[in-house]
């Protein structure tokens, strides 16, 4: 099984860097492992995406350094079961709410006795071929991650941060506005930051990594300096689009 490179960046406190990959092309995901970055988070939640879908995306970043993860429904543990069977190394879960729910979430990525994960690897065991490392190593090897985007989220930020095998939050800006009844547009608010000063904090204490995404290379590193260890670079789209944008502005320059 491959080591999870980005979980142990994390957990010893030092920064990863990934992107979102939301256009659900094979070959973009297969670019974008081989560019140097951490991880790579395949979007499954605002997407159509089916199974087969997915696994082809997971079997173009195969083979690099390049950490796979998906970005799940929802915490159902058939979602998380079929995404790690399939070969992901970790997952990131919407919309959490409660220790509990993260609780659950963390148990059902991990075999018995430690959890309820069901065996029936596929993929991620190379079709029986890796059985015995997998087994061995898969319960202290995915990445467990959800995101910060709730008012609930954020009220039991701390239990939820306290919860053993939870690695990383990664702060839903625009889905955490929405639930404190702010307008996304109108962004930032001393509320969110408020909240964003809390979960690094928070996190630090209690040994979870927190998260955001970037979509400037300046913005990055003010992030990083910032403190947050778990970066998103785009998603792909607004890579894409950005570069788009700068050579038509380019050619329409006088």
């Amino acid at each position: 099984m491959q080591t999870n490179r980005t979980r142990e960046k994390l957990n010893a406190g030092q920064a990863a860097l990934g992107s979102f990959l939301g256009l659900g092309s094979p070959n973009l995901a297969e670019l974008m492992s081989q560019v140097g970055l951490d991880f790579l988070v395949i979007e499954t939640e605002h997407n159509g995406l089916d199974s087969a879908e997915i696994e082809h995306m997971l079997m173009a970043i195969k083979g690099t350094d390049t950490v796979p993860i998906v970005r799940i429904p929802s915490h159902d543990a058939v979602y998380i079961q079929r995404a790690l069977d399939m070969g992901a190394m970790g997952i990131i879960v919407p919309m959490l709410k409660t220790a509990a729910e993260v609780e659950a979430i963390v148990a059902a990525t991990r075999y018995p006795p430690h959890g309820t994960r069901g065996w029936g690897p596929m993929r991620a065991s190379q079709y029986t071929i890796d059985n015995d490392d997998y087994i061995e190593r898969a319960n202290d090897n995915i990445l467990v991650s959800g995101l910060l985007e709730t008012k609930e989220a954020v009220e039991n930020l701390d239990e939820i941060t306290s919860i053993p095998g939870l690695d990383a939050l990664y702060i839903g800006m625009w889905d955490l506005c929405f639930s404190m009844g702010l307008n996304p547009i109108e962004m930032p608010f001393p509320e969110t930051d408020a909240v964003i000063e809390r979960a690094l904090e928070i996190g630090k204490k209690n040994g979870v990594a927190i998260g955001i995404g970037s979509n400037s290379p300046e913005e990055l590193k003010q992030l990083k300096a910032q403190g947050f260890t778990f970066l998103g670079y785009g998603p792909d789209y607004y890579l894409v689009l950005n570069a788009i944008n700068a050579g038509v502005e380019a050619f329409n320059q006088p």
